[in-house]
């Protein structure tokens, strides 16, 4: 027991860190490091604070990322039509994501928290890296944009919804679009996890091939983002609405390693649904070697996220037997955020 408080504290304490360096905040740096130097966080000091106090050798973003911990997930490339998806790992548990179009090799980053690695992957793949899409303005998703653009020797587009989001030049709002290369990108206002949250669709040609959708933290793997921002109504309209109109095929790219835990919710809202218990079995073994669980499908969530299905007579039973959706969901996300796997 004391060992799991322990690690619990040492955590706390290395997010905080991170965030602030993030932030770009030095006297709340400072006094983050003068709580790691109180008694009894020495060991939390040697771990993780290795290192003088100096935004050139502080690099604590690299220590949430690899420290001793290693990364979590292994990288990956999803081959879809038109497109390539690259997948990077970054801070404890969060995903960025390079597109890249096929035919003109040109790039666009999502959330790139972790600014390094996007510019080496970006050079060694020889890309032409043009764009940065922010879902949303939480610093382990936006929190890279400012170090990116000053990094990068070229111009950077950077979209998202929200005047909060670090870098912003090119707000967007629902139904905008763009281009990367030759593929095109839609985006989806779905605020809630916060108000200004954007979801990208980006398909290839005509847009009537396999896609990919960038959720961030509005749509995970079996669930949803907290309702920091927002309402019930606003979820039901982001989740049951506009993402589920996307079709069946649509590749679903989140914005964090959350399954095991939200599918484990998910089972417990349905316990005999065998295509969660199916998942669960698969997400397993992919941990088990440190592979991503991402992405699934707009269909496949259709079928487990207890999210997307209050229109579901099992769901609506377990969450008290109200017929209403949205009162489903949100009696779903309070249930939810006390859950214990």
């Amino acid at each position: 027991m004391f060992a799991s408080a322990w690690r619990s504290v040492a955590t706390t304490v290395e997010t905080q860190l991170t965030a602030t360096y993030f932030r770009g905040s030095s006297s709340n740096l400072r006094l983050c490091l003068r709580l790691a130097d109180s008694p009894g966080f020495g060991a939390i000091r040697r771990r993780f604070l290795a290192v003088p106090v100096c935004p050139s050798l502080v690099n604590l973003q690299k220590l949430r990322k690899v420290g001793l911990r290693g990364m979590h997930s292994t990288t990956e490339a999803v081959k879809l039509e038109g497109m390539e998806i690259k997948i990077l790992p970054a801070l404890q548990d969060n995903y960025m994501y390079l597109i890249v179009d096929a035919k003109t090799r040109e790039a666009a980053v999502v959330d790139p928290v972790d600014p390094e690695l996007v510019i080496k992957t970006v050079q060694e793949d020889q890309l032409t890296l043009s764009k940065v899409l922010t879902t949303h303005h939480h610093w382990d998703h936006a929190g890279g944009n400012e170090k990116l653009v000053k990094l990068w020797e070229k111009q950077l587009d950077v979209y998202g919804g929200d005047d909060r989001i670090g870098a912003l030049n090119q707000k967007v709002q629902q139904d905008d679009s763009f281009t990367i290369g030759s593929l095109n990108v839609k985006c989806l206002s779905t605020p809630c996890h916060t108000t200004g949250h954007i979801c990208y669709h980006v398909t290839a040609g005509e847009g009537n091939g396999e896609g990919a959708v960038f959720t961030g933290d509005t749509l995970f793997q079996g669930g949803c983002g907290r309702f920091f921002e927002g309402t019930p109504e606003e979820m039901y309209e982001a989740l049951c609405t506009k993402l589920s109109a996307l079709p069946d095929n649509t590749k679903v790219f989140c914005g964090h390693e959350y399954t095991l835990q939200n599918m484990s919710f998910a089972r417990h809202v349905e316990p005999d649904n065998e295509v969660i218990q199916q998942r669960i079995e698969w997400a397993k073994h992919r941990r088990a070697s440190q592979d991503p669980t991402v992405p699934s499908t707009i269909g496949e969530e259709k079928s487990w996220n207890p999210f997307m299905r209050v229109h579901e007579a099992t769901v609506q039973k377990h969450a008290g037997g109200a017929t209403d959706p949205i009162v489903t969901m949100g009696k779903l996300r309070k249930e939810k955020d006390n859950f214990k796997a």
